[in-house]
């Protein structure tokens, strides 16, 4: 591996005790998530008490994405240069304020803003989380590291849904945003005394005089459009399930806030063990295949096929197939999860993965503005959340699509070339398909 893209070894950041660094991203983004989740969790009696309608609550759940997509370039860039320690603890009180504001807050203008605060704090934690992994894990090492972190994001909307439906139902939907906000803030004080600190080292390529960035090339790379669609599509479909999932649950099946709770619980849940269980297994088949582009793609096309089985919930049937149908599809998601983002470290060189992580980001909050909008306009007076779940459905097959067909050991090679960077030796990321 060339030096440029060779990952800081634990050796070479002392007193970096990687587990429980990783322990805390995984941490980070479960209570990421948790804040981001509970206006999805509150969105009905919301609602009612504020006289709010479906399209406006899409527009409530759309404005934390919007200040979070155009901040994932600027966050990867921070983390890049200034390192991770600070400018995730500095941005982990913000959004957590920003939550528990929502709680005290009277007005449609007063939550919008809160939202987008919210999205300004919580874009730091993916590029700081991915680009510790890829600074400290070798390749063959990222799919278990990088799956426990990932396993944050099913396990934050998991336990959000359980304490927010318990919170809902005893205190109501404001000190639902006050406890977990404030509450949550404590997770600073073990971040602080465990993170590395300083800027990342450079490189021995970064360090002196270098060409200029071949932009040509890399916006007409099939690598670079392959992750551009797989990531807007991909994320589309998790973002409907995070916003708009609940209200589904409680107004299509009329099911009670206890029973969304557990309903929303039990998928996520697996999803998080899922996860980890792939991350691990396909570290260990790169391990012995040497593999790496190719064994994350096809966990990321198998979970993905599962998750597009969402839309036979609109078969209808009892609480227990719904159940089974969630379970199912995001569960099943969970094979792709951590491949999915474990892929982006494969093709991305070591120096410039906090910006391409914050690229595709970006992407994928482009596909959180649309998701929750578009559901809610399409839903509009009727209600009706057929259309909403076929597009749903329909987004995890588009990203597998463009994964498949775009993201190619020669791609990688190719733009590699243009990147300063030695190309792989051929099979080593995969198969020219």
């Amino acid at each position: 591996m060339p030096a440029a893209a060779q990952p800081v070894s634990p050796a070479a950041a002392p007193g970096t005790r990687r587990g429980l660094v990783v322990l805390l991203l995984f941490l980070g983004m479960l209570i990421n998530y948790i804040d981001r989740g509970n206006l999805s969790i509150a969105a009905v009696p919301m609602m009612r008490d504020l006289n709010l309608s479906p399209a406006g609550v899409g527009g409530l759940l759309s404005a934390f994405f919007w200040s979070y997509a155009l901040l994932q370039m600027p966050a990867g860039w921070l983390v890049d240069r200034f390192g991770m320690k600070w400018t995730y603890a500095v941005a982990f009180l913000v959004w957590s304020l920003a939550s528990a504001g929502v709680g005290l807050a009277r007005t449609f203008g007063e939550i919008f803003a809160l939202r987008v605060l919210l999205g300004l704090g919580e874009a730091i934690a993916p590029a700081a989380s991915l680009s510790f992994i890829k600074r400290h894990f070798r390749e063959e090492e990222q799919g278990f590291p990088t799956g426990v972190y990932v396993a944050g994001m099913m396990a934050g909307p998991a336990i959000g849904a359980m304490l927010g439906a318990a919170l809902l139902n005893s205190f109501g939907w404001r000190p639902l945003f006050v406890l977990t906000g404030l509450v949550s803030c404590i997770w600073v004080v073990p971040w602080l005394m465990a993170a590395p600190s300083g800027a990342p080292p450079r490189t021995a390529a970064s360090a002196g005089p270098q060409p200029p960035f071949p932009w040509r090339a890399v916006i007409r790379s099939p690598l670079t459009w392959g992750l551009t669609i797989g990531a807007f599509f991909y994320s589309y479909f998790w973002y409907f399930c995070i916003t708009w999932l609940p209200s589904y649950l409680l107004m299509a099946h009329s099911f009670s806030f206890l029973k969304m709770g557990s309903y929303m619980a039990a998928p996520l849940a697996g999803m998080g063990i899922m996860t980890v269980v792939c991350g691990r297994l396909a570290d260990y088949w790169i391990k012995r295949s040497g593999r790496a582009l190719l064994v994350r793609k096809l966990f990321v096309t198998a979970g993905c096929l599962c998750a597009s089985s969402v839309m036979l919930v609109l078969a209808g049937g009892s609480s227990s197939y719904v159940l089974a149908v969630l379970l199912v599809s995001l569960t099943g998601l969970g094979i792709a999860a951590g491949n999915y983002w474990a892929l982006t470290q494969v093709i991305c060189p070591g120096r410039l993965i906090g910006r391409v992580i914050g690229y595709q980001n970006t992407v994928a909050q482009l596909a959180g503005i649309c998701a929750p909008i578009v559901t809610g306009l399409l839903l509009g007076s009727s209600k009706n959340f057929i259309a909403p779940v076929i597009i749903a459905g329909l987004s995890p097959l588009a990203a597998i699509a463009a994964i498949n067909l775009m993201m190619t050991d020669r791609a990688v090679r190719e733009l590699n070339t243009h990147l300063w960077e030695e190309p792989a030796e051929p099979g080593a990321n995969g198969t020219d398909q």
